[in-house]
């Protein structure tokens, strides 16, 4: 009689297994869930103006189109403080809703070419926090952790951090409000700066594939800021360039779960390329023949300056301009993998025509490609490996540099362009390299290596070699300058002339590229 018990027990919960099927397959039937709207104006009918709006995107790429027009046409809904790397273009993504004049206030990393967005600025119509890149990703992934506060070390000793950034202005040119200073504390002999997590109302996010649960995917380097806001605000609509069927989205590739999204949208809008950039064999070829003379422009001469100091195995962040094309003169035989702050590692060339991908641009919006091998992230993991020191080097422009190594690449007297990601690379010196490519003297011929720096800065103490179409520096953060190098013809007196700050001269010192 001893088993017959075991057995009421299997048969026990095999009845029960049967009835909990029966019970959550009727539930899924009558209440199914189905985030998924008819339509953008729909998704957006029930938003708030006066509230706190996170739009993804970097350049033209992750930028959710279809929602930022939607809310163009509400021009009732008005006075947004918008979180955004940048507004777009003149008519085009969150340009249209400056012009609208939907927007009182942007919290940025970047105006850049969006004459549009300076100029409202400076006359007093918009507010605005220009903040650097890594501190948006990041205030905007702690808030979404829960968490109200952190210490990053981007920003400290510069105007971002004293408090000294206009924040709004007049109509005559006067400050109306200045930015706030923000607390400090050294951990580890490092000091840090005290940033407040964002919380927001609404975040319009773009993604490659979304379900009717809201689990989203996004694809190659379109996640940028778009995986962080998704996971931070009350309400996020999301606008998808396919709806797919529950299930189609491996587990393992849901990057943004269903339990931040509130809705769903099919996007309308097709898929722009700021920068079309592309590679021609012919310039591969050239760059190569080039190597056997000597350089032909004093830019030249920097940039193949610069490729000497790519080392096997090393990750290396790239600025605009200069240190972008440094990679084409690296030996065929060193391996180093390049990181994009919008979320790659393992950048590679530009593309051949019909390789062009409006998903795949590089820091300067232009183009590019993934080599065999890369990985794809969001910008708040990009700037994390940053300022943790993963980045061996970071190679970037300069206005100018002191002699101690402090860095001012951000803002002119009456200009304002943003910060972007720089002062995030240059934070920790002391595990990331950082060599400034710029030429030696200004338009003007005024020096731009400096005993101090006279432009806000970027950072202190950070900048570890000077590359310019003249000489090389070595930069001891204690010790000053030592002049390493000399371009072909100069002499060290004619450097001296061109040079405002102090400098040692090395007893090895070389001619460069020879």
């Amino acid at each position: 009689m001893a088993p017959a018990p075991a057995v009421s027990r299997l048969l026990l919960r095999g009845l029960i297994a049967a009835a909990q099927k029966r019970h959550f397959c009727a539930s899924s039937d009558a209440r199914a869930i189905n985030k998924i709207c008819d339509s953008a104006s729909d998704a957006i009918k029930e938003m708030q103006g006066g509230t706190t709006l996170l739009v993804g995107g970097f350049g033209f790429s992750g930028v959710p189109n279809s929602l930022i027009n939607a809310l163009r046409d509400r021009t009732d809904l008005k006075g947004f403080t918008v979180v955004s790397n940048n507004a777009g273009m003149p008519g085009v993504g969150l340009g249209q809703l400056l012009e609208t004049k939907q927007i009182s206030q942007m919290i940025a990393s970047y105006i850049g070419e969006n004459k549009a967005f300076e100029k409202m600025y400076l006359s007093g119509e918009l507010a605005l926090q220009l903040t650097p890149q890594g501190t948006i990703a990041e205030k905007c992934a702690a808030g979404a952790a829960g968490v109200p506060a952190f210490y990053t070390p981007a920003s400290y000793g510069t105007i971002v951090q004293t408090g000294e950034l206009p924040v709004k202005f007049n109509r005559d040119g006067s400050v109306a409000l200045m930015s706030t200073p923000k607390e400090t504390r050294a951990f580890n002999g490092k000091e840090y700066v005290l940033e407040e997590s964002i919380f927001a109302d609404y975040a319009f996010v773009k993604v490659n594939k979304a379900d009717r649960l809201g689990n989203c995917r996004f694809r190659k380097a379109q996640n940028n800021f778009n995986e962080a806001m998704g996971k931070n605000a009350k309400v996020t609509i999301v606008e998808a360039d396919e709806i797919v069927d529950v299930g189609e989205i491996p587990p393992e590739d849901i990057h943004l779960q269903g339990i931040y999204v509130d809705k769903v949208i099919l996007s309308t809008e097709q898929k722009k390329i700021e920068k079309l950039t592309f590679a021609q064999e012919q310039d591969a070829a050239a760059l190569q023949a080039s190597l056997s003379h000597a350089p032909d422009t004093p830019r030249e001469r920097i940039i193949r300056r610069a490729a000497e100091e790519f080392k096997d195995g090393m990750y290396v962040n790239l600025g605009i301009g200069m240190p972008l094309a440094a990679p084409a003169y690296v030996p065929k035989d060193i391996e180093v993998v390049l990181q994009s702050e919008n979320g790659i590692l393992g950048m590679g060339r530009y593309p051949f025509p019909g390789e062009e991908d409006p998903d795949l641009i590089n820091p300067g919006k232009e183009t590019v490609t993934l080599d065999i091998g890369s990985s794809v992230f969001g910008s708040h993991e990009s700037f994390g490996m940053i300022r943790a020191g993963r980045i061996n080097m970071t190679m970037l422009g300069a206005l100018q540099v002191g002699q101690y190594g402090d860095l001012a690449n951000f803002m002119l007297p009456g200009k304002v362009k943003g910060i972007g990601g720089a002062m995030d690379l240059v934070a920790n010196p002391t595990s990331t390299k950082v060599v400034v490519t710029m030429e030696h003297v200004d338009k003007k011929g005024n020096p731009k290596i400096l005993s101090k720096c006279t432009f806000p800065l970027t950072g202190q103490s950070c900048v570890s070699r000077i590359i310019t179409d003249l000489a090389v520096f070595d930069v001891d953060f204690a010790e000053g300058l030592t002049l390493i190098e000399v371009a072909p013809g100069m002499t060290v007196e004619e450097i001296a002339t061109k040079t405002e700050a102090p400098f040692k001269v090395a007893e090895n010192l070389k001619v460069m590229l020879s």
